[in-house]
């Protein structure tokens, strides 16, 4: 038997108007459809009817992840600082981090990630390799100070989401976890239904080696990806590498200055000399925990900061400011060149040994031609930081990349000893000796899944829910007086007590067509609407989302809609 959930009793309001400031499809149809209410910036309410999709989307990843052996625990979300300065993130998470002092002076932290205290239990309670392996998981309440939270609960400060650890004494058990992981969000996507790519991805702050995404295609994406039509090959634009072979650098002329006044910017440098933008050399200067460097990279293509903050996290990366020219000669605006500079010098791997370039002589108004990698100026650190274009050459096959925007909605990391070291997590191996445990980290985003699906799934009349995460399996509509209440209520209470999951919209004094209206804005993914022919014992059943509807007789439509629910 499952519960009758009537809609004159639930706290549900939906609304006509779009919110004024919903940027994406997600945002405005959960708060349209009642699902959710914003409490402040980056705040949500869950309301009845989210709640259910929310704990229907925490019942299938607690579903998938048990069936791995995953054994749930819940940690505090309040933590005290003092796990997070041993491990670096204390500083490292910077203004994201939420702190907090208690009465007694003590500092704390709301938890954006738990790798500290999963670590600090397992070396609480394993002490031998017989205990090992072991996962373990959390669904719990996280919070990041996000600058600009917005797009609804797709990027708040506070968030659902799933957190799992993996312990094992070896990196072949490392691997073997990881493996699991991987196919258990697999499953999990699958189940939710949906649409989904695994992405090659970057650790970032988090540490580790081996990284991989799980990302949904929406346009409301803040996520952009690569994937290529010709091979299996997928990344995170921040993952996507680039292979150019060197050359001879011997086999240039010798550099040469060119007087090049007013020319600052590429396209005013290429458009004096009559040279395509990809013939110049963009030197872009940025600060590196505080220390000016320069990022090379061609001049017809644009460097990507977050690409770039992501390579060399946990460092703070900021771009340089007209002060910071104050004071230094060597640096000349809008003319600087890698030769000479006594900077570190980062850049894109297109930048190879023997390639010529005309760039900055690091004079007023003055470029320099035949400018040649490995011979007039050498490259401290090679980074993949230019914004991925579409017809990329793929690092794998070579053809032509594609480019989408995608919502993250999952990720997995190989992390292995970073925390291990940071806590001294050993446990006695089977010769007798301490063994330095390895870990993986993995992390799936619940109340983003619920709003990926909401942009998936909808339509222009509302959410289309599978039938796996609906709030219900059927929405009964009595469209009419007091028969057609009569006879849904009785439908409603027959399929309730068979075990299907009922919203009945049972409200009276509201009109037939706000009731289907907003039958197709809450989105169930069954209608069974008991309208004008129900003296004669028909109904109507419709398909939420292929539209597809079909008048049936009572038995034969609950007998429908209990085999659809089952």
């Amino acid at each position: 038997m499952a519960p009758l959930q009537r809609m004159s009793t639930t706290l549900l309001k939906t609304l006509r108007e779009d919110p004024a400031d919903a940027e994406t499809a997600s945002h405005r149809l959960l708060v349209r459809a009642g699902y959710v209410r914003r409490t402040s910036s980056g705040m949500w309410t869950w309301l009845p009817l989210g709640k259910k999709v929310l704990d229907n989307v925490a019942r299938v990843v607690r579903e998938e992840m048990d069936a791995i052996g995953g054994q749930e625990v819940l940690l505090p979300a309040l933590l005290p600082k003092e796990p997070y300065e041993t491990s670096g993130r204390w500083k490292e998470y910077g203004d994201e981090l939420f702190r907090l002092t208690d009465r007694k002076g003590a500092d704390h932290l709301l938890g954006p990630t738990h790798e500290e205290i999963f670590t600090l239990t397992v070396k609480d309670q394993c002490a031998s390799y017989k205990d090992l392996p072991v996962i373990l998981y959390q669904i719990q309440t996280k919070y990041r100070d996000e600058a600009r939270p917005r797009s609804g609960v797709l990027r708040a400060r506070e968030f659902q989401m799933k957190d799992s650890y993996s312990f094992d004494i070896d990196d072949e058990g490392l691997a073997a976890s990881y493996r699991l992981h991987r196919t258990a969000y697999q499953r999990i996507f699958a189940r939710l239904g949906l649409d989904h790519r695994i992405v090659s991805a970057v650790s970032g702050a988090m540490g580790g080696s081996a990284s991989e995404e799980f990302l949904a295609p929406a346009a409301a994406g803040e996520d952009t990806f690569v994937d290529c039509p010709h091979c299996d090959y997928a990344a995170n634009t921040e993952a996507v590498t680039t292979v150019v072979a060197p050359g001879d650098p011997a086999a240039h002329a010798p550099a040469e200055e060119l007087p090049t006044p007013g020319t600052p910017t590429i396209d005013a440098l290429a458009a004096h000399l009559g040279v395509p933008a990809s013939a110049t050399l963009k030197n872009l200067l940025v600060k590196v925990d505080g220390e000016i460097t320069a990022v090379g990279v061609p001049g017809d293509r644009e460097v990507d900061l977050g690409k770039l903050a992501e390579h060399l996290a946990p460092a703070v990366v900021e771009l340089v400011t007209a002060e910071d020219f104050t004071g230094r000669s060597d640096l000349v605006r809008g003319y600087v060149g890698p030769q000479g500079l006594d900077i570190p010098y980062l850049a894109d791997p297109r930048i190879a040994p023997g390639t010529a370039w005309i760039t900055g002589a690091n004079k007023p108004d003055t470029h320099a031609r035949n400018v040649v990698c490995g011979r007039d100026f050498t490259v401290d650190r090679y980074l993949d930081v230019v914004v991925v274009e579409p017809g990329d050459p793929c690092p794998r096959c070579g053809a032509g990349l594609e480019v989408g925007r995608a919502i993250e909605i999952g990720h997995i990391f190989q992390l292995g000893r970073k925390y291990a070291d940071a806590f001294a997590l050993d446990v006695l191996g089977p010769e007798g000796k301490p063994v330095r445990v390895t870990m993986g980290s993995y992390g799936i985003g619940v109340s983003r899944v619920v709003a990926a699906l909401a942009e998936q799934t909808h339509d222009e009349a509302g959410l289309c829910w599978p039938r796996e995460i609906a709030p219900a399996d059927v929405h009964v509509v009595a469209a009419g007086k007091a028969a057609q209440l009569e006879l849904a209520t009785t439908i409603a209470e027959r399929l309730a007590g068979e075990g299907v999951r009922v919203l009945l919209d049972d409200r009276t004094g509201v009109s037939a067509g706000v009731k289907f209206a907003d039958a197709e804005l809450i989105g169930v993914p069954t209608i069974l609407v008991v309208g004008r022919r129900a003296p004669d014992g028909v109904v109507e059943l419709k398909d939420r989302r292929t539209g597809e509807r079909e008048e049936l007789p009572v038995d034969e439509a609950v007998t429908r809609v209990r085999a659809a629910g089952a």
